[in-house]
């Protein structure tokens, strides 16, 4: 029976919850879920595929298409305020991977990785949850998640929201960290199209990885008639950054 999901990025903060979570549970209590975007860097595929070895738990893969159909399905990118992208290929596969596990084998603890450390917004946000206690998923992140989650017995627990960035690093190990970390602060989308302008052209300018989705950003410019850049500095993703 698994008694703890965990969401997984192939980012410091998740990958922090899933080696907390063995000192809880027992490895195959235990299961990792990886919602695909199709957008990440080939480093985080390769990541995610080395944390199912290093810590011994199954990883669950789940994908609703990419961010490329999403953003020319909506006519524009995703921004600071409109996050489709997180809704469509994180929220809506997550909830459903929930709601059918917790149908076949009752409720579960998800352990997500957020911190208020990380920005304002979060530290008003989650000033008052602490490290202990299970909320209800709509609790944790309104209007993303509906109240019928809890009444099957879905529980979110945040783990490390009081750590610091070190606390994180610290805990996992530097030489554990996905290698994106020695080049970015973030890791998710490569790059979130929702993120500031600077990382996003950084991660556009990084490789041949960043020059092919900077290839998909043109197109999607071209058919849209929407640019990518925005001048807008927020770069925390709710969900994709953890």
């Amino acid at each position: 029976m698994i008694k703890c999901v965990v969401p997984v990025s192939g980012g410091k903060d998740s990958q922090a919850c899933l080696k907390l979570a063995l000192e809880t549970y027992n490895k195959s209590e235990i299961i990792g879920l990886f919602c695909n975007t199709n957008f990440e860097h080939p480093l985080t595929y390769t990541h995610v595929e080395k944390m199912r070895s290093m810590y011994g738990v199954h990883i669950e893969e789940v994908s609703d298409g990419d961010v490329e159909t999403r953003c020319l399905r909506h006519g524009r990118f995703p921004n600071g305020v409109a996050r489709f992208c997180t809704d469509d290929l994180k929220i809506k596969p997550s909830k459903r991977f929930y709601e059918n596990l917790a149908a076949r084998q009752g409720g579960f603890e998800v352990w997500y990785g957020m911190r208020t450390a990380e920005s304002t917004d979060r530290g008003k946000r989650y000033a008052d949850f602490n490290d202990i206690d299970l909320y209800p998923p709509h609790v944790v992140l309104p209007k993303k998640y509906p109240q019928f989650l809890a009444d099957f017995g879905v529980m979110f627990r945040l783990p490390i929201v009081d750590w610091t960035t070190a606390e994180v690093k610290e805990f996992v190990g530097v030489e554990n960290l996905n290698p994106l970390y020695e080049h970015f602060d973030r890791v998710g989308c490569f790059p979130c199209l929702a993120a500031g302008d600077g990382y996003k052209i950084k991660a556009f300018e990084h490789d041949e990885t960043g020059a092919a989705h900077w290839q998909k950003v043109q197109f999607i410019q071209q058919r849209t008639g929407k640019s990518v850049f925005t001048n807008e500095k927020n770069t925390i993703c709710p969900i994709c950054e953890i």
